[in-house]
């Protein structure tokens, strides 16, 4: 059975009750040069707290197989877009996003923590009106080694991302977005490292970025490295939130990583490339690139519901002594506090949320974490 006919048969498995929002909602995996990969989300009524993790990317296994795999593989991809849309259909209204953030140094001597929040950049980039009405960007990075290549990536990704965005007709969206990602990642690594290598003595910053690009009620997340995107959403069966990973962490323990950086020529020591880096996939990293470390990005796919609240993205310093529950929680348990009073007309929701996003930052540092904490929550609206 094709992918499209497993979709559909879950679909058609699914038994519609009355209010009750149907989705189907993917999640993409990218290597490089690997097909596509679709794993579903629970739907939108469910809770479930679980990892989006798919299979394991194929990095270049499939490239130059010949025109008649590559036309298959299109017809396969254009298929699930229009079967995404038909079901989708009914979600026309597009949910509002805000961002809010917070920052701790820790204990850290220096921040090396970057983010960016862009509401809407609909207008910068242009795109095709009849398919798209709304862009966002969200945008965590995490640096290693100095602050230099986290800096960078937060001037420089979006600003790559919206030259490169389709621009007038395209078949597939899904597909042309995540072209773009790949592109812009690839881009904006090999800027940096070229700016690096020019330096005396070159620079060996680093960097880790999780981005969330918002697509009118389509999420792509994009990730290297072991910051971490969560999406908080409510369970109708159970009357809970849950969180629900968006995204994976690459550490060069994992199989797949190991087995990339040694087939690279480097190795994993105590859990680090080389006994040093503790991820392995960045931005920058000059020095490691060559055992292996990537800047090819994991990219999943996620539809949005009325089900969903918000999304958290955070740093590894609040996972250090958070989990995404904890996290999720904690955020709920501050936008449920009417003791915070809104100041100089600010709209009690945005202090709810502005709140939630200091006081979370604040205890982890409290609860010990010695590395920078960076929070950011995306408030979704009706």
């Amino acid at each position: 059975m094709t992918r499209v006919g497993v979709l559909v048969g879950w679909i058609l498995r699914l038994e519609p009750r009355p209010g009750l929002w149907i989705h189907p909602v993917f999640c993409c995996v990218s290597g490089s040069g690997g097909p596509l990969l679709f794993d579903d989300l629970p739907p939108a009524s469910s809770g479930d707290a679980g990892s989006l993790d798919a299979s394991p990317s194929q990095t270049g296994k499939n490239e130059g197989k010949g025109a008649k795999r590559k036309t298959s593989e299109e017809e396969k991809n254009g298929s699930e877009e229009l079967v995404e849309k038909k079901v989708c259909k009914a979600s026309s209204a597009i949910f509002g996003l805000k961002g809010y953030v917070a920052e701790r140094k820790g204990e850290r001597e220096e921040m090396q923590d970057a983010h960016v929040i862009l509401n809407d950049i609909t207008e910068e980039c242009r795109p095709p009106s009849s398919l798209i009405t709304r862009v966002s960007y969200f945008a965590v990075f995490d640096g290693h080694g100095g602050i230099r290549a986290s800096k960078f990536a937060a001037q420089n990704l979006h600003q790559n991302l919206i030259r490169k965005f389709p621009k007038g007709d395209v078949i597939s969206v899904e597909k042309t977005v995540k072209r773009c990602l790949l592109d812009t990642f690839k881009h904006t690594d090999e800027e940096f490292l070229k700016q690096a290598s020019s330096q005396k003595p070159a620079w060996k910053d680093g960097s880790t970025a999780t981005c969330v690009l918002a697509v009118d009620n389509t999420l792509y997340i994009a990730n290297l490295g072991d910051s971490r995107a969560i999406l908080c959403r409510y369970n109708e069966e159970s009357q809970k939130h849950a969180a629900l990973s968006l995204s994976k962490e690459h550490n060069p323990t994992q199989y797949e990583e190991r087995m990339r950086i040694q087939k690279a020529g480097g190795n994993v020591r105590d859990g680090r490339v080389l006994g040093v880096l503790e991820v392995s996939r960045s931005i920058g990293d000059g020095q490691y690139k060559r055992c292996g470390v990537t800047s090819v990005p994991d990219i999943r796919r996620c539809q949005l519901t009325p089900n969903d609240r918000f999304i958290l993205l955070a740093c590894d310093g609040l996972f250090k002594v958070f989990t995404p529950e904890e996290a999720v929680h904690f955020i709920l348990s501050c936008l449920e506090d009417e003791k915070i009073q809104s100041r100089e007309g600010k709209p009690a929701v945005d202090a709810r949320y502005e709140a939630a996003c200091n006081r979370l930052a604040t205890k982890a540092v409290q609860r010990g974490s010695a590395d920078n904490v960076t929070v950011m929550v995306v408030r979704i609206g009706r």
